[in-house]
């Protein structure tokens, strides 16, 4: 590979429609050498690029099917490190935009996790021997590095009840990160009491919990939350049900357990994605999940007399997965045309073989 890089400068100030122009002769230059895998919560006029789609389970697999020697990530940080970690080693994962992270994922970095199991240690003894940790996809490599080393595993939003049936089989207790939400919902479609699921605040001494309320629970939630899925209110659902009686709603798991409790339905994107499509035609919709997506379905299935309405009223979408536009997807694409990697995306292999290993937990388990 060349080592002169092009500058982004010079795509910075780039019309969209010039971009769009680049970014498809680039893709025609480098043809199947390369594959773009873009997230369902990416802004429209990158998804349009796409070649592969999903959420971030689906997309994880398909970064250890593809064949293509770049594999161009557009979503955020941790997906990239997913598909670093499942590609072979000849591949090469690229984020088009490095300040594309997961607020969410931020919550829980590997320093708090390691203070904060010392912690348990001091209250429990050996936790290697009660608590499964146990940590959501949408996180850094080395937390999963950190499960697959003590004995714990990754989970989805579509897997999470059968990833914690597992972990309770192996010990008594749970250590979920970073999303306390997913974890809250999960455990109560398990029967397990909310008094028996405490927040763990990390920026507290043994996570604001005295040893008596670590002892009596049976899963510790990280507080942690996705900012997106944060401002979905009951009052929302309230009031969309006084206008349309006999409509839907639908929800993200990691919405606010009063969010899931007071919706009829509860799933990954996935998930939302085929009950919405599948449901009967002049149905309504409302869904609480991230903005782009809403809309695009909502022009999948207009033709179907269906409608479908974002749950909040006011605009919210995955701010740091926008980072990610045309003007960044052109710049990458360009520099690859010409031989030049930018903004790879490596794990070390001691953290990817651990990381990997947590994977193939939940993947035997799912």
């Amino acid at each position: 590979m060349q080592t002169s890089i092009i500058s982004f400068d010079r795509f910075n100030t780039l019309k969209d429609a010039e971009a769009h122009e680049r970014i498809r002769a680039a893709k025609e230059k480098l043809g199947k050498r390369v594959v773009l895998l873009v997230h369902h919560y990416q802004r429209a006029d990158v998804y349009q690029h796409r070649d592969l789609t999903g959420d971030s389970l689906r997309l994880s697999r398909m970064a250890s099917e593809v064949d293509a020697e770049f594999i161009v990530f557009c979503g955020v940080h941790f997906m990239a490190e997913v598909a670093d970690i499942l590609s072979r080693p000849e591949q090469i994962a690229i984020l088009p935009d490095l300040a594309a992270g997961c607020s969410m994922a931020d919550m829980a970095n590997l320093a708090k996790v390691e203070r904060s199991w010392r912690e348990l240690t001091a209250v429990l003894g050996n936790p290697d021997e009660l608590v499964t940790p146990v940590t959501y996809i949408n996180s850094a490599a080395d937390l999963k590095a950190f499960c697959g080393e003590h004995g714990g595993i990754v989970c989805t939003s579509s897997n999470a009840p059968k990833i914690l049936e597992w972990s309770f089989a192996q010990r008594e207790k749970i250590l979920f990160f970073p999303d306390q939400h997913l974890g809250r919902w999960t455990g109560h479609t398990m029967g397990i009491p909310l008094e028996q699921m405490v927040v763990w605040d990390p920026d507290l001494p043994s996570g604001g919990l005295t040893p008596e309320q670590i002892k009596n629970a049976r899963m510790l939630l990280w507080k942690g939350h996705c900012a997106v899925h944060q401002m979905f209110q009951p009052s929302h659902i309230a009031n969309w049900r006084r206008a349309n009686p006999e409509g839907f709603v639908i929800s993200h798991p990691e919405s606010a357990f009063e969010v899931c409790r007071d919706s009829d339905f509860v799933g990954s994107t996935e998930y939302i994605i085929k009950v919405v499509k599948d449901a009967a035609p002049n149905t309504k919709w409302l869904v609480g999940t991230e903005l782009n997506l809403v809309n695009r379905l909502a022009e999948e299935v207009k033709h179907e007399g269906k409608l479908v309405q974002f749950m909040s009223p006011m605009v919210c979408m995955c701010s740091t997965m926008q980072r990610i536009d045309p003007q960044h997807l052109a710049w990458t694409l360009e520099n690859l045309a010409e031989g030049r990697v930018v903004n790879r995306i490596t794990v070390p292999a001691h953290e990817a073989a651990l990381a990997k290993l947590s994977r193939e937990r939940m993947l035997a388990v799912s």
